[in-house]
């Protein structure tokens, strides 16, 4: 059965952030992934995992200045240094943690210009490169235009053609079945040809992006799915409780550790 890691940066909010790791083992996940774990020591989070005996399952590596509305630098001009400051950042805390894959962000940029996708390719190769020198695995993820209107990186077809042509052999798909739903539709088919060069997958409800229990997605049936496929990553909950983190989690109740 896939095995399901908590979200806490969407998830487990009634908690400060180091405590989300306590509560989420104490609801039944084994393992937890977020967006940045930087405003944090990668000691306490070590100790946090240590403690509730949870696997680090992914995050991101650093997106630029987040405030300031930047989702990534990858594809952006001019930022080339900057990225492999980042890359070594996150390393630290991939270090710490234990983690065995790292999300790059592309940032906001069109990808129909030829300088962005250069950029682009460049930043990817350089990091998945260094990622390969600690054994770790860079992820791509395409992300839809209605939650990041402008994202470089909007079509699974071009992520997966980036990934075929460049053929690094730690260099893999994060395939957030919300996204996908929402850019292409498609999901089980799509799961099926694409799961030989995934890495990483996210769920959550389509079009609200809740628990996964209801609305457009058969959530049961694409776990089992995906189980026939032979994926044995984990499947991150990339959703935001309709109400309170506990009361939503009857659909993980099947797959919790006792």
């Amino acid at each position: 059965m896939p095995v399901f890691a908590a979200n806490l940066t969407m998830m487990f909010n009634e908690w400060s952030f180091l405590d989300r790791f306590d509560a989420a083992a104490e609801a039944g996940f084994t393992a937890v992934e977020y967006l940045f774990p930087y405003e944090a020591p990668p000691e306490a989070i070590a100790e946090r995992l240590t403690r509730n005996k949870l696997e680090q399952a992914l995050f991101n590596l650093p997106p630029g200045d987040w405030a300031a509305g930047e989702r990534g630098i990858a594809a952006l001009l001019g930022r080339f240094e900057a990225l492999k400051v980042d890359v070594e950042r996150a390393l630290d805390y991939a270090a710490a943690t234990g983690v065995k894959r790292l999300h790059l962000m592309a940032g906001l940029a069109d990808p129909s210009d030829e300088e962005a996708v250069a950029c682009y390719q460049r930043s990817v190769i350089y990091a998945a490169e260094r990622l390969a020198e600690k054994d770790l695995d860079l992820l791509l993820e395409p992300i839809n235009g209605r939650n990041m209107p402008g994202y470089f990186l909007n079509d699974f077809g071009a992520a997966e053609r980036l990934i075929t042509e460049l053929n690094l052999a730690n260099l893999k798909l994060q395939f957030d079945i919300y996204h996908r739903q929402i850019i292409h539709g498609d999901v089980a088919m799509a799961l099926r040809r694409l799961i030989p060069i995934t890495g990483h997958i996210q769920i959550a409800s389509v079009p609200s992006r809740q628990e996964p229990d209801g609305e457009e997605l058969n959530y049961p049936y694409l776990f089992a799915e995906i189980d026939r496929l032979g994926y044995t990553g984990f499947v991150g909950c990339e959703y935001t409780p309709r109400g309170g983190t506990l009361d939503g989690l009857a659909w993980l109740k099947p797959f919790a550790r006792s």
